[in-house]
């Protein structure tokens, strides 16, 4: 009788477990691609689930809404990126950085190999065609400056986009604003082959591609640290096991599954966080610096009100 009351204590404590799954809507900077491989792959090993946490992911409708709707509190976590963080708090959005996916940039200038762009100061007279203002523009002022040219000395040409065929098709000599994980590999699918300038060698501090942010009452929430937990898990078994990582991932996302995708994997796998909550002080707030001297942000709050470990 005694077995049979624990038994009974015990089934009932395991519904309740299972009932208490805490539900977190994760939002995207984008469509689903390689650069969220952790967070695809940790729910195909079931990490998520082992931590007690259903994590739906989302794809944004409008790329520029996830910040937003996690600081109206309608969305629990949305991925963005470091610069637009400075951006998103300029603005008074009450969100916080609280992980990082991808911890080195991705962004890079791009020509082709062999175009007669060898060194930045090649750039002069030449143009140069991007997607989005402001941020590029900026990103490519201190580049030219690293070598004593400024944007007057470049044509801007804004290619919607479309940076591969802009360059391909000798519409513009260089782009900035093409990932070095992406751009690369469909010029080389393409015939070419691309040369990269990286921003964080010619002037631009360095920062962290991908973020996590949250609403800056929930930072401390312990479901979010439960998600981060088992991102840091997933990636160090992706990194061990890179194969095996690919093969889930593109089960898991079929629609994916052709060799420029598959590239992109390869390309970013040693690109993840190994460990997401490491904040580096020091980095964030050159890069604040960068943001204001490039006039994108006003005056900034101290970084401890918008970024913690």
């Amino acid at each position: 009788m005694l077995r049979t009351a624990f038994a009974t204590l015990f089934l009932i404590a395991a519904s309740s477990s299972a009932f208490a799954q805490e539900r977190l809507t994760v939002l995207l900077d984008w469509f689903v691609n390689p650069d969220h491989a952790p967070l695809i792959v940790a729910e195909a090993r079931g990490a998520f689930a082992d931590r007690g946490i259903t994590v739906e992911i989302v794809a944004p409708a409008d790329p520029a809404a996830p910040p937003r709707l996690v600081a109206a509190g309608e969305g629990d976590i949305a991925i963005t990126y470091q610069p637009s963080l400075y951006q998103q708090v300029s603005e008074e959005l009450p969100v916080m950085r609280v992980g990082t996916l991808v911890a080195t940039p991705l962004n890079s200038l791009v020509a082709l190999d062999g175009g007669g762009i060898e060194t930045l100061s090649d750039l002069a007279g030449k143009t140069v065609g991007y997607s989005v203002g402001g941020f590029e523009d900026a990103l490519l002022g201190r580049m030219l400056a690293s070598v004593d040219l400024t944007l007057d000395d470049v044509r801007l040409v804004n290619v919607n986009f479309a940076l591969t065929p802009a360059l391909l098709s000798g519409q513009v000599d260089a782009v900035i604003g093409a990932f070095r994980n992406f751009e690369l590999t469909q010029i080389r699918l393409e015939g070419a082959e691309g040369k990269a300038f990286l921003p964080e060698e010619h002037g631009v501090p360095s920062y962290e591609e991908l973020i996590f942010i949250t609403h800056r009452d929930r930072a401390a929430d312990p479901a979010i640290g439960h998600l981060l937990d088992a991102l840091d898990e997933t990636t160090a078994w992706m990194q061990a096991h890179p194969e095996e990582a690919e093969r889930l991932f593109f089960e898991a996302q079929p629609d994916l599954d052709d060799e420029l995708n598959r590239a992109a994997f390869e390309d970013t796998l040693d690109k993840f966080a190994p460990q997401s909550r490491p904040l580096d002080v020091a980095g964030y707030e050159a890069f604040a610096q960068f943001m204001t001297d490039a006039g994108l942000v006003a005056e900034l709050p101290p970084l401890d009100t918008y970024a913690r470990e």
